[in-house]
């Protein structure tokens, strides 16, 4: 039988996904295209491996029993061509992380570094997105790994590993006269926000919070000059480093209530399987926060 590799490798890609639309666009196929090398591997098979659903497919009893052989043997034949082509020096492959936009200024610069350092010839992307955009990019594939708050990831399909707590602070101009110390539920500050659908937003407006947003952006650099100019405040992580903040003359207050943590996690779809590329990011961003 022609291509069966390939046939094979889209099967296991429309079972992990679910969806015959996402597989395709994972794979850059068209609908049409995937849906025709499926039907010439059932027709191999001669059995239906999925049953179609009203926001999917899933996998039926053939299905199940074709797909546990198939994911474990390509997982096994992936992991030993990684082996090889580490131990050869060949290019090492190919990662793509997903991070949303805070985590790109204080953390994830110190583990792309580390990860460089120790695979200098590996092919690296970084996606910088919102937090809803994150987990889309890893539930469909498009990205190997994503780093983002645990408020966002509401998926059976993806496994995250806890990393650190994240703790709000205030950001104003360094010649406003507010107080050190904020206290958000007795008193209104006109704010520059992410768009509504950010998970930072949605903390602010959630607990009871009524903020008033003057404006909105969706990045750090932008939202900061829109505070340096005067429009507002803004509520970003307090880690962000003091040395961006001096650059827009801005300054650190401390938001004493009510207390905005987020934890920040790693998701991944499969942490049986992870790739080993996969598996050294997780364990680099673990040792950074030990």
């Amino acid at each position: 039988m022609e291509n069966t590799d390939r046939q094979l490798r889209y099967f296991v890609k429309i079972s992990e996904l679910k969806s015959l639309s996402r597989a395709a666009d994972a794979l850059d196929l068209t609908q049409s295209g995937i849906s025709r090398q499926l039907a010439s591997l059932e027709a191999y098979v001669g059995k239906p491996l999925f049953s179609r659903t009203g926001r999917g497919v899933e996998l039926t009893r053939a299905g199940e029993r074709l797909f546990d052989v198939a994911k474990a043997a390509y997982a096994n034949i992936d992991d030993a061509l990684e082996s090889v082509r580490d131990k050869e020096g060949v290019t090492q492959g190919h990662i793509r992380i997903a991070v949303i936009h805070t985590l790109s200024y204080y953390f994830m610069s110190d583990v792309v570094a580390e990860f460089m350092v120790q695979r200098e010839s590996v092919n690296l992307s970084l996606i910088s997105r919102s937090s809803p955009e994150v987990v889309a990019l890893v539930e469909s594939g498009k990205a190997d790994i994503g780093f983002v708050y645990d408020s966002a990831v509401d998926s059976a399909e993806l496994q995250a590993t806890p990393l650190f707590e994240d703790e709000m602070c205030m950001i104003a101009r360094e010649d406003s006269v507010w107080p050190d110390d904020i206290d958000l539920t007795t008193s209104r500050h006109k704010l520059v926000g992410f768009p509504p659908h950010y998970a930072l937003r949605k903390m602010l407006q959630g607990g009871g919070l009524a903020p008033e947003f003057v404006a909105e952006a969706e990045t750090i650099d932008a939202m900061l000059k829109l505070v340096s100019s005067g429009v507002g405040a803004c509520v970003l992580p307090a880690r962000i480093p003091d040395r961006l903040l001096v650059d827009y003359g801005l300054k650190k207050l401390r938001i004493i209530r009510p207390m905005l943590r987020r934890r920040v996690v790693a998701i991944v779809r499969d942490h049986k399987h992870c790739p080993p590329l996969v598996r050294e990011v997780v364990k680099i961003a673990l040792a950074k926060v030990r």
